[in-house]
């Protein structure tokens, strides 16, 4: 099981930094961790929840449904190595998923789930993706939307 978790993982970041939707040019902005999540915006607004669901069940972009499953019935091949995303917004606050989206290692250290906005301490990023996050603040900001709408 360990090493096809590995072969998973390394699978899984290869996709995410050969995807067109790093976030080119993107700087990131300041965020402050309290406790187990990020209390503040990104980007000082709240997101869009239609954005956000795009960029969830997009292939090219979030690579979401790669590890998990949700309400997406138009999707045929959904993932199992991660929670379902149904009832995320149930089970945890803006706050928590921000963090959990920003870089789920700060929780849990042996986390598969990639850090869509960190852009230090990553090992193996293709040289024309280094020091570009996967989403940007305001994708971020549209997942953490969407996910917080799903309460069943």
């Amino acid at each position: 099981m360990r090493g096809t978790r590995r072969r998973l993982v390394s699978a899984l970041a290869l996709l995410l930094v050969s995807a067109p939707a790093a976030a080119a040019g993107a700087e990131l902005k300041p965020f402050e961790v309290v406790g187990d999540g990020i209390a503040a915006s990104l980007t000082g607004v709240p997101g869009d929840s239609a954005r956000g669901r795009q960029i969830v069940t997009n292939r090219q972009v979030g690579l979401c449904l790669l590890c998990h499953s949700g309400p997406f019935p138009e999707e045929r091949l959904q993932g199992n190595l991660a929670p379902d995303l149904n009832g995320t917004g149930r089970r945890w606050s803006e706050a928590q998923l921000r963090l959990r989206i920003v870089d789920a290692s700060r929780l849990n250290p042996n986390s598969i789930m990639p850090p869509y906005y960190r852009i230090d301490g990553l090992a193996r990023v293709v040289p024309a993706f280094r020091g570009k996050p996967i989403l940007t603040a305001e994708q971020i900001e549209d997942v953490v939307a969407f996910l917080a709408t799903l309460k069943e």
